[in-house]
């Protein structure tokens, strides 16, 4: 007689290489549209951030609803209202938090307003399968459909196969090549490991801005329950 019991996977330990840094923010007011600004003021004190692959800047979000963050109207002079809990979240491997250090207690201007940074908090990648990318960077006359197909194809290069997504809202950004034009994309169903790699790797161009990184999705069960997506509007 031979009976063997199935062997239960070992739980999926995420890799320590790489994360985000959250830092504390103390400032009363951002621009909306600051994504190109944050970017230029963290590499003059940071400089080396320019050419290390795995960094990335996230923009800053203002405090949350109880929905989640909702997003200001895009205008000339829109601005986010921050709270004393605001942070913001900078991506980068282990080798690199101690030169982080630097950052605290620097002051940068952002459309004439102070931003002090204070500690940071280490926040390991998530690995559960839904991730939600707010801006990624579209074509001028890219498609939805176009859009996904090029996701899809970059994630396919990294080994992952995409079986559900869905875009939001797009976005528009003040960047040194000129306007730009974004798109939100959330994808569902990943393994652990594929979740993981799609958060260090990202998706296209402009990650030392914010386009293009990936974060843990809330409150969505699937891309296919459409219960559950009747607020998502990409913000």
């Amino acid at each position: 007689m031979l009976w063997q019991e199935d062997k239960k996977a070992e739980p999926y330990s995420v890799p320590d290489s790489i994360a985000d840094l959250s830092f504390k923010l103390i400032s009363k007011e951002v621009p909306l549209d600051h994504a190109q600004q944050l970017s230029d003021e963290l590499l003059k004190i940071l400089p080396w951030i320019a050419d290390e692959p795995q960094a990335g800047i996230h923009m800053i979000h203002g405090a949350s609803t109880g929905n989640g963050w909702n997003r200001p109207e895009e205008g000339e002079n829109a601005s986010l209202y921050l709270s004393k809990r605001s942070r913001m979240l900078i991506r980068m491997p282990k080798t690199r938090y101690e030169s982080m250090n630097e950052l605290i207690g620097k002051t940068i201007q952002l459309g004439g307003h102070e931003v002090t940074f204070g500690d940071y908090q280490v926040k390991p990648f998530t690995p559960l399968g839904t991730l939600f990318c707010r801006y990624a960077i579209v074509g001028n006359n890219e498609t939805e459909d176009e859009f996904v197909g090029r996701v899809s194809a970059d994630m396919k290069a990294m080994g992952i196969d995409l079986t559900k997504a869905l875009c939001g809202m797009g976005h528009n950004f003040n960047l040194a090549g000129g306007l730009t034009k974004t798109m939100s994309i959330m994808v569902a169903d990943l393994d652990p490991e594929d979740a993981v790699k799609l958060q260090q790797i990202g998706i296209g161009e402009g990650r030392k801005a914010g386009f293009g990184l990936f974060v843990a999705h809330k409150g969505i069960k699937a891309v296919g329950d459409m219960s559950e997506m009747q607020h998502f509007d990409g913000t």
